[in-house]
């Protein structure tokens, strides 16, 4: 299962926002960049916004970002997107066999590791910014 793109074209939004602040961009634009549907994209500023990330203008477009690059984690996109649930990164097939000795315990099983793993890349999540991803373009 893949995260949705979201999380994606969010990160991609926040940089567009931050590499061109002095110019004011229309959903239609952004989406131009992102190669998406101009809707896509106010969903997403809406969830930005949400989040307190960014600022928008109604009408005439225009956005900003409300923090330092530095000051916005890979994390805080993440969870402003409501990409993924906690602890619903993985999806375990539901209704297996309780008869069969594998089935009656597995999704228990892989509950305790799959969550560690989301736990884990969480993490990475938080340890990274914006301003990382600026300075790497």
């Amino acid at each position: 299962m893949k995260i949705s793109s979201r999380f994606s074209v969010a990160i991609h939004i926040l940089v567009l926002l931050e590499c061109g602040k002095d110019k004011i961009f229309t959903s239609e634009f952004i989406a131009g960049s992102v190669n998406t549907n101009p809707v896509v994209i106010r969903r997403i500023m809406g969830k930005l916004k949400e989040a307190g990330l960014i600022d928008v203008k109604s009408g005439t477009g225009g956005a900003h970002l409300l923090k330092a690059p530095k000051e916005i984690s890979l994390y805080d996109v993440y969870k402003a997107g409501d990409v993924v649930s906690a602890g619903e990164l993985f999806s375990i097939h539901e209704n297996a066999n309780a008869e069969c000795p594998v089935g009656a315990k597995i999704q228990g099983v892989l509950e305790i590791f799959l969550s560690k793993a989301q736990e884990a890349m969480e993490q990475v999540l938080k340890e990274v910014t914006i301003k990382d991803i600026l300075d790497m373009l």
